[in-house]
């Protein structure tokens, strides 16, 4: 690209078919290390990646992730994606990052980042450096892609289902020695498992019948960070359920200190996996479902 481009290309690759979930298509979670990646790219651009972090101990973890699925990558289809800034703010930055079926041209998925700069050792937030805010400004794009909608949370632990009990192994940091994105995001996809199997949607269900949820929207918000050996607990519970679609609110908590540590907003479809479109939820896991909904602050109000 020419230097006077402010959008940056930020990653390219291909789907391995280990990256494929039981839906067929390419799993949430490893969208969100692409997410990542192509994060790390704009920061080193700016002057503010992972050799800075080397060498003055600030870095930019990812606190915010509005998501929107627009169309499906399968195994073995390349893509890439075209990154910029949005907003620049005191000791934050958020990217505008579109991931593209290389073959075809098609926009297949819209990302909104927030990342925080930090003293990594401490998690203060600091004020970004002047020179980085020069070149992000360099590197602003026009977006006109819809905000997120901001929905009640649950209230309580009614409707709440436990998912995820686990420990952060080694394996999962990554470079600025915190918990990848892709791990979040693998623990939140193993507890929408749990909540859903509560209402009849279990894997021998959806094997049998060839149905799955097809995700369309995740709004994930990371309050602080998950580091090696830290006990994590993930409950999930449902906050809408329609004709064929469904919502999801997840919570991830450390076991040892029940601090939160993040949330994740899930939005999806009941999925016909071989007509590859949305199919009715069928009115006996319909019935359960709306049985299970969690109570919000707007319907306590």
């Amino acid at each position: 690209m020419a230097r006077s481009d402010p959008v940056i290309e930020s990653c390219r690759g291909l789907v391995p078919a280990w990256e494929v979930d039981h839906v067929g298509h390419f799993t949430v979670a490893y969208y969100h290390q692409r997410v990542e990646d192509a994060g790390f790219a704009v920061l080193e651009a700016l002057g503010l990646g992972p050799t800075y972090t080397r060498s003055d101990g600030r870095g930019c973890p990812t606190t915010d992730c509005y998501v929107r699925y627009l169309h499906e990558l399968r195994s073995g289809d390349i893509y890439h994606v075209q990154s910029g800034l949005l907003a620049i703010e005191e000791t934050e930055l958020v990217f505008g990052h579109k991931l593209f079926d290389s073959a075809s041209g098609t926009l297949c998925t819209t990302v909104a980042q927030r990342v925080g700069h930090l003293d990594i050792a401490t998690g203060k937030p600091i004020a970004l450096p002047a020179a980085a805010r020069r070149a992000a400004e360099a590197q602003r794009i026009e977006w006109q892609e819809p905000p997120p909608e901001r929905r009640p949370r649950p209230i309580g632990d009614e409707g709440f289902v436990d998912g995820v009990l686990d420990t952060v192994e080694p394996h999962e940091m990554n470079v600025l020695g915190r918990s990848s994105l892709t791990h979040y995001v693998h623990r939140f996809s193993a507890a929408g498992g749990h909540v859903m199997a509560a209402f009849g949607m279990t894997p021998d269900y959806m094997r049998t019948e060839h149905r799955g949820l097809s995700t369309f929207e995740f709004q994930l918000a990371i309050a602080g960070p998950l580091r090696s050996g830290d006990l994590v607990r993930v409950q999930s519970a449902l906050v809408h359920v329609g004709k064929s679609s469904l919502r999801l609110f997840h919570r991830m908590t450390n076991r040892r200190t029940g601090e939160e540590v993040a949330t994740l907003e899930q939005s999806g479809v009941h999925l016909d996996r071989e007509a590859r479109r949305s199919a009715p939820l069928p009115d006996a896991l319909r019935a359960k479902a709306l049985a299970m909904l969690a109570p919000t602050a707007r319907e306590t109000a």
